[in-house]
């Protein structure tokens, strides 16, 4: 059966650096992101927009406010790594930033924030050199993480998040 929480799975790090393949491929999922969850909301009512995906978990509209807070996060991260030397990138309650007021306006305010600032983290990765995929920054619950393995996170983050909209979909039947 699978988890409702990881509809895709957990997180899995490769542990090695990203092959130029993985890393073109992972820059890809990052580009999709964007309308990959537009379609996942697409015709929702505002009733469907805050059924959540499972018992305790987010509704799609939550989730599709906080990949734009995430992804948010992970765009200033990758900025502040090719930046900086080693930089201590600053952790966040994400469940204490769903749970806020702005998290119930209409999905179009973080689904055109994605659209915007994905454009730029995508014209950033396909600049990027292997050195730098190699830079780090400092997390104060991880340790010391590079870049290729941020992203590696945000590819799996993105397709996460909207397969528990899509899946929450197709077992409400609501297409």
């Amino acid at each position: 059966m699978i988890d409702e929480r990881y509809p895709t799975g957990r997180f899995s790090a490769k542990g090695a650096p990203l092959t130029p393949e993985e890393r073109a491929e992972r820059v890809t999922r990052i580009a999709a992101l964007p309308a990959e969850a537009r379609a996942a909301v697409a015709g929702l009512s505002d009733e469907q927009l805050d059924t959540p995906y499972r018992e305790g978990g987010w509704s799609p509209r939550q989730i599709t406010h906080h990949l734009a807070d995430s992804h948010l996060n992970a765009f200033i991260r990758f900025k502040l790594g090719l930046a900086e030397d080693g930089p201590t990138i600053k952790p966040y309650d994400q469940d204490a930033w769903a749970a806020m007021p702005d998290s119930s306006l209409p999905v179009e305010a973080s689904l055109g924030i994605l659209d915007g600032m994905h454009a730029r983290w995508v014209r950033l990765l396909e600049t990027m050199t292997p050195e730098d995929f190699g830079r780090t920054v400092a997390h104060p619950e991880m340790g010391d993480i590079d870049l290729d393995f941020l992203l590696d996170l945000y590819a799996w983050h993105g397709r996460h998040h909207t397969t528990q909209i899509t899946s929450l979909r197709d077992r409400q039947a609501w297409d």
